[in-house]
């Protein structure tokens, strides 16, 4: 047998394989959910006359290969190399600007900490750790005599970040809020600067006082504790002074009378 009619004649092996991979290219065609024609719009008159489809063509490999052609509405053919399918792009959602600008270098905001955490327009390149500082929630209240209903309460809202105490980690997180709007708000709820600063020396004049009559009580206090035990009370008593003895023969006894209270000290001798 020549070695032309040896490599002609195949294998069980490769019969069985040609046949599986007959068999999935078949299941492949009938699960193929046919696709639909693009929208393409007005594509002129030759475009608009031109339906594409695919033929499958067995290869006798297990396999197939499709093959796209064009065919004219009137009857007539061309070829599949002449006209490709145009793919249509949709435009993209158009994005509107917010329009927000730096306070400091009127440029639009990219990128900002304060912007974002704070509602503050300004960027990152122009915040200065002097001006925009933070301050606790506590400080605030006792720096600009406000309370509590004036962060929470009173609209907007102030808003703040959350930070660990740097005294104590075990203690409870700090609220840090930005102090250029805390000052404003201050001046919401007061009016102006001068009734801020009248009304904090105010409170520093009662706290002075306050100081004041605490001392007062304390050094009173002080005073009645050593008035108290500088006084003594007189346990010594009566001291009798008695006069000259007189004897009693009868009795056989002596006796002294005091000259003061009257006490007889009755004694006999051995």
């Amino acid at each position: 047998m020549s070695s032309s009619a040896s490599s002609s004649v195949l294998t069980n092996a490769q019969k069985a394989r040609i046949e599986k991979n007959r068999e999935k290219a078949l299941q492949l065609r009938k699960s193929r959910v046919s696709k639909r024609p693009l929208e393409s719009g007005d594509k002129g008159p030759i475009e608009s006359k031109v339906k594409h489809s695919t033929i499958e063509i067995d290869t006798g490999a297990g396999f197939f290969i499709e093959e796209s052609t064009a065919a004219n509405v009137k009857g007539s053919t061309t070829s599949s190399n002449s006209l490709s399918a145009k793919i249509i792009h949709e435009p993209g959602p158009i994005l509107e600007v917010d329009g927000l600008f730096c306070l400091e270098c009127d440029k639009e905001l990219a990128d900002s900490f304060l912007n974002a955490k704070f509602d503050h327009p300004v960027c990152d390149g122009c915040r200065d750790p002097e001006k925009h500082t933070f301050i606790t929630r506590t400080d605030a209240k006792n720096k600009f005599l406000l309370k509590d209903e004036d962060f929470d309460k009173r609209d907007p809202a102030l808003k703040y970040i959350v930070r660990k105490n740097p005294h104590n980690p075990r203690w409870g997180d700090m609220k840090l809020y930005l102090q250029s709007q805390v000052e404003k708000r201050a001046l919401e709820v007061w009016g102006s600067q001068d009734k801020i600063e009248k009304a904090i020396e105010e409170r520093c004049n009662n706290r002075e006082k306050a100081q004041q009559k605490k001392f007062n009580k304390k050094l009173k206090e002080l005073r009645n504790s050593v008035r108290s035990s500088l006084w003594r009370k007189d346990l010594s008593g009566h001291t009798h002074e008695y006069e000259d003895e007189v004897y009693d023969e009868e009795e056989d006894t002596y006796s002294k009378t005091c000259s003061t209270c009257g006490h007889v000290w009755t004694y006999e001798k051995m």
